[in-house]
Order: C-alpha cells, then sequence, then structure tokens
C-alpha cells in the first residue's frame, strides 16, 4: 500500500515538473503569485495584435450585415460594388 502512495506521489511531482518546462519553454511566465505576467511586445506580437484587430473589424461587419434585414443587404451590397 505504501509502494502505490509513494508511486502516485512521484508521479504526480513528475508531471508537474514536465508541465512547467513546457511552459516556460512556451514563454509563459508567471508572477510569484501564480498569475501571468504580460509578454514583452516585438514585431511578431505587434502584427498578430494588428491581424485581431482587422480580423474583429470583419466580423463587426459580417454580423451587421447577417443581422439587418433583407433591403439594408441589399443596400450594403450595392454599396460596395460602387466602390
Amino acid at each position: 500500500m505504501n509502494g502505490n502512495i509513494a508511486w502516485m506521489v512521484v508521479m504526480i511531482v513528475l508531471i508537474v515538473s514536465v508541465s512547467g518546462l513546457l511552459k516556460a519553454r512556451r514563454g509563459v511566465r508567471r508572477d510569484r503569485n501564480g498569475g501571468e505576467l504580460p509578454v514583452p511586445d516585438n514585431a511578431e506580437t505587434a502584427r498578430m495584435r494588428e491581424e485581431v484587430r482587422a480580423l474583429r473589424e470583419r466580423v463587426q461587419v459580417l454580423e451587421r450585415i447577417a443581422t439587418d434585414r433583407n433591403h439594408l443587404l441589399e443596400q450594403e451590397i450595392e454599396q460596395l460594388r460602387d466602390r
């Protein structure tokens, strides 16, 4: 029985250690209280933020088109064709 408990404790410690190493390798940093620290901005982060902003704008347009009544949809399509 004691051997099973010791084996379980060893496995738990191993799992926690491996997951900590994987998080550190991916760049996830934590403060002393366990909260995530912000990732420093670099060119890739800035590019991704811009891409997310553009995608959010596109989703807003698609939501507006999907929820408008049919005649408003036709008007919007005509306005886009005129551009």
